[in-house]
């Protein structure tokens, strides 16, 4: 028998045009990355490097979606309207309640 030589651990992942579609889907999700590898079976390292496009353009999406909701809670008239609006000042706008007068 000959010994061929082989690179040692598993071959390389070729990323598909479908695992892409899945990978961006889930990420708009709220998937976690770690849930993502197991649903392809890679490593989380692998995920990251052959998958960055679409987990980032998934957690825009997301980022999105949770903004648009929130507007439009935010323009309601009832109590969650004015919880909504007061945590769009406090995270887009750095307002506080605990900062001196100016």
């Amino acid at each position: 028998m000959e010994n061929q030589k082989r690179a040692p651990g598993r071959p390389p992942h070729i990323p598909s045009v479908t695992d892409r579609h899945l990978v961006q889907m889930l990420a708009s999700e709220g998937v976690p990355q770690a849930e993502i590898s197991r649903v392809l079976d890679i490593s989380e390292k692998t995920l990251r490097k052959a998958y960055r496009t679409q987990l980032d353009t998934g957690a825009a999406r997301l980022q999105a979606a949770l903004a648009g909701h929130l507007l439009r809670l935010a323009a309601g008239r009832d109590d969650v309207a004015l919880r909504a609006i007061i945590f769009l000042l406090r995270c887009r706008f750095g307002w506080s309640e605990f900062l001196p007068k100016s």
